[in-house]
């Protein structure tokens, strides 16, 4: 017991570890005592002062029954911790462990249900609002948020045209099968689209979750004194990550060249951990919470990730980055998965900090701050912003939109092309958000047009080169055979 404790104290306080001097002030002891049980367990240590120094205490023995009377008399639902007294240095401390309880969430009686609620945030004591305590019941029950029933809404709220057009196009998305992923359910002898359903593909989305929508912003510097650019994404969840990377994209080209797109090594920012991490925080955010929506900030030196909702009660930071997962929002993660942007349950944090390793990046970073997650990538290098007037990022967004638009006129050129097959042919398993803005794009510009113009939505419905279009092609492939031909010559 000596070493355990000895080792006990060599960790800083935390998410799961406090020390107290003394009993003197019982209501912050008892505060931390239920916030460990709502959130993820943990030992409260009396006898050790701020500097960790053993002080012990005077009459172990009545301090203990103190402490357990305090508790029965103080905290409701009842809370039962194990008490131990342990002897160091020739002094005695009281060592108070409490896990996660199932009867969560605990409170203060004098506060009451409803104010006396509090949750563990780093080595801080927060008071859980509304929504947190709900989910701290749904967690104890079992219940997923996004799985409860809409039943004022109907299946006409959902986009299911954008719905299937995401999907395979020879898998039939009819009642069973939204059923199946649940995105429908039955209440009340109806079947009503689910919070899951509305917030992955609901018309009015932001109307029943006001805070559903991702804030991207590039500062100037590495503080939020100078904003550069920004925007306001309220694209369906799945087709966020693509809007959202090409935002991150926009700000980290390293050459303003147009060939220079083609390369491999355009972006000077780890995409692929990225891309893990925005998919986690849509994924995994706490969408009942109200105040602020995800955010994505681009600094010179390192990119944050921020969502609404702490980690789920059982849960630490350390667990993340073990691998260990807790999926707070069922139906949004499955149909992540069944979209392929999720390859293997709870697997994307831990490979982020091996991938960050193998990069050589400065360490990643998770913490819990103001009821929200945030996730720190650091860059290895700075990316300064290069100009104030927006040129040179117009141009890249330009340059980008340009290079997407040609491989697509080019693939069109030999004969018409459905929308699956041009994502196929463009190495995509999926018809992407950067595809999807394409097609109307350059039919709107009539480069190139339908097969069967006059239904829109059929199933044979696919693209060809206009005579226009043609041109661009001809007059891009001119262009970088003069290019070829100056380069041999130099």
């Amino acid at each position: 017991m000596t070493v355990k404790i000895k080792q006990i104290l060599t960790n800083p306080e935390g998410k799961t570890l406090e020390f107290k001097r003394d009993l003197s002030s019982p209501r912050p002891m008892l505060k931390t005592l239920l916030a460990f049980a709502n959130t993820a367990g943990g030992r409260l240590i009396v006898g050790v002062d701020d500097d960790r120094r053993i002080v012990g205490v005077d009459d172990p023995l009545d301090e203990e029954e103190r402490i357990c009377s305090l508790i029965a008399d103080s905290i409701a639902p009842r809370l039962v911790p194990n008490v131990e007294l342990m002897t160091v240095e020739g002094k005695t401390v009281l060592l108070v462990a409490v896990f996660l309880s199932g009867l969560r969430p605990h409170y203060l009686k004098a506060e009451g249900p409803e104010n006396g609620v509090y949750v563990r945030l780093g080595s801080t004591n927060r008071q859980a609002d509304r929504e947190l305590i709900a989910e701290l019941r749904r967690t104890a029950e079992g219940i997923a948020f996004d799985e409860l029933p809409m039943p004022e809404l109907s299946t006409d709220d959902l986009d299911l045209a954008s719905m299937k057009a995401l999907f395979d196009k020879d898998r039939k998305l009819g009642e069973e099968e939204l059923i199946t992923l649940k995105l429908l359910t039955h209440e009340q002898g109806r079947l009503v689209p689910t919070k899951g359903a509305v917030l992955l593909f609901g018309k009015d989305r932001i109307r029943y979750f006001p805070d559903a929508w991702i804030q991207c912003g590039r500062f100037v510097g590495q503080d939020k004194a100078e904003i550069f650019d920004h925007i306001e994404l309220h694209d369906h969840l799945p087709q966020a990550v693509e809007s959202i990377m090409l935002f991150l994209k926009k700000h980290a080209m390293r050459g303003a060249d147009f060939s220079e797109i083609r390369r491999k090594d355009v972006w000077s920012i780890p995409l692929g951990i990225l891309r893990e991490v925005v998919i986690n925080a849509l994924v995994h955010a706490d969408y009942s919470q109200r105040g602020a929506p995800t955010r994505i900030a681009f600094f010179d030196d390192r990119i944050e990730v921020e969502n609404p909702g702490i980690l789920l009660p059982g849960m630490t930071i350390e667990d993340m980055k073990q691998g260990v997962s807790k999926i707070r929002n069922s139906v949004i993660a499955r149909i992540f998965r069944e979209l392929g942007l999720i390859e293997q349950w709870g697997s994307g944090v831990r490979r982020v900090f091996k991938e960050a390793e193998e990069l050589g990046l400065p360490e990643l970073k998770i913490v819990e701050i103001g009821m929200r997650m945030r996730f720190t990538v650091p860059l290895a290098n700075k990316i300064m912003v290069q100009a104030k007037t927006g040129r040179v990022e117009a141009q890249v967004e330009a340059q980008v939109e340009a290079q997407v638009d040609l491989n697509i006129l080019s693939i069109c050129a030999d004969h018409p092309l459905s929308s699956s097959e041009i994502a196929a042919a463009l190495g995509h398993k999926k018809l992407s958000g950067n595809l999807r803005r394409a097609l109307p794009r350059l039919k709107d510009a009539r480069l190139l047009e339908y097969t069967i113009p006059d239904k829109p939505n059929s199933r044979l419905q696919k693209y060809r080169l206009t005579p226009k279009g043609k041109a661009v092609i001809d007059t891009q492939l001119s262009d970088d055979t003069e290019k070829s031909d100056h380069e041999s010559h130099e």
